[in-house]
């Protein structure tokens, strides 16, 4: 092989971190902890690009555990039981879907 078949014109970006934080929301039904220490973990990343692939998904999961929130507030503060869990289950589906969605663009190389 000669050096210019060696050498690379863009270096893969490392996605270990993604793929974790993907998976420590996945453990969500773990009383939440697992997503709040992801969020933590989320937001410790400063050395991340922002218009990255990394930085794109790093964004999309801050936006899906923040969006998570008004959910489980609205199931909290409603009356009827049956709208409470309603509303936790339209915002574990959404969760779960922003999970899903988020991670198999990642594998695939495709900024959310």
């Amino acid at each position: 092989m000669t050096t210019s078949n060696m050498l690379s014109t863009s270096t893969p970006q490392d996605k270990i971190v993604g793929h974790f934080l993907y998976a420590m929301m996945s453990a969500f039904p773990l009383f939440l902890i697992p997503v709040l220490v992801s969020f933590w973990l989320n937001l410790i990343q400063k050395n991340i690009q922002p218009n990255s692939l990394l930085g794109s998904h790093l964004r999309w999961q801050r936006l899906s555990i923040i969006g998570l929130c008004p959910f489980f507030i609205a199931g909290y503060c409603f009356n009827p039981t049956w709208l409470s869990i309603t509303m936790y289950l339209l915002g574990i589906s959404w969760f779960s879907y922003r999970i899903f969605k988020g991670w198999v663009s990642l594998n695939e190389g495709l900024m959310v």
